[in-house]
């Protein structure tokens, strides 16, 4: 993983490749306890778009893998570290690019979009459907489980996963709780229906964490759903229908 300098954070990136020409890069966005490695490569991914001839960018959000380690809740939050993503490209002279967000990534993908319209080709919101406009319960109970001195004390169900999965990634702890903790802001449905690019929403059909694909591609203006039969939300990221949806939808266009 190389760095660069994001407004004073230090964040990791891998950028790996050559691209064929008149593909334009992938810009991937891992989710929440993820990181680059655990989202993007050890699923195949990053092999998989370089063997179709892409240019892949992907980054460790901050707070997460090799970045940089925060913990004031103003370090977080979705548009923030959207401008993370819109840096790095500008660090490396990328103009414009796919996205793939998944999950926390996905969201971040959606101000991305929004913010930065011309930077983006076409977009995947991959595990995040029509919760991306509900938003995410639960919040508090994820944030204490991951403060607890260990997962032996935390009982709720659905917070227990998370901090499983953030043990298994090796992630900050701390970090992590003051990321999920931090102010989230909204996407409304009148958002979500001023996407400009083309998007596909990819979500498991049994994924009780991102919602139903359908119901947010309704909110986007041309936008398209694909249910990931037989996936919940963890075991969606590395689906192979998934990674086959996912490259027909970028290579249906060549802009």
């Amino acid at each position: 993983m190389d760095h660069f300098d994001s407004d004073g954070v230090d964040i990791a990136y891998l950028d790996t490749g050559g691209g064929d020409d008149g593909k334009l890069p992938v810009l991937l966005i891992h989710g929440f306890a993820s990181n680059v490695a655990t989202n993007w490569v050890n699923t195949g991914w990053v092999t998989f778009l370089t063997k179709a001839g892409y240019r892949v960018i992907a980054f460790d959000n901050r707070g997460h893998g090799e970045s940089q380690k925060l913990y004031e809740l103003v370090d977080y939050g979705a548009p923030l570290m959207a401008e993370d993503a819109r840096r790095l490209l500008d660090y490396l002279g990328v103009a414009r690019a796919h996205v793939i967000g998944y999950s926390m990534g996905a969201r971040i993908a959606a101000f991305l979009s929004l913010s930065h319209p011309d930077r983006v080709a076409r977009v995947v919101f991959g595990g995040l459907g029509i919760n991306m406009v509900r938003g995410m319960a639960g919040t508090g109970p994820i944030a204490r489980a991951l403060e607890a001195p260990s997962i032996d004390d935390v009982t709720n169900p659905t917070a227990r996963t998370f901090r499983v999965f953030a043990e298994q990634t090796k992630s900050d702890l701390k970090a992590l709780a003051a990321c999920i903790r931090s102010s989230r802001a909204p996407i409304s449905a009148e958002m979500a229906g001023e996407i400009a690019a083309p998007v596909l929403v990819a979500v498991g059909d049994t994924d009780v964490i991102g919602g139903s694909a359908e119901d947010l591609a309704k909110l986007i203006p041309g936008a398209r759903a694909f249910a990931i039969l037989g996936k919940d939300h963890n075991r969606a990221v590395g689906d192979r229908s998934f990674k086959a949806e996912a490259l027909a939808f970028f290579e249906s266009s060549t802009t």
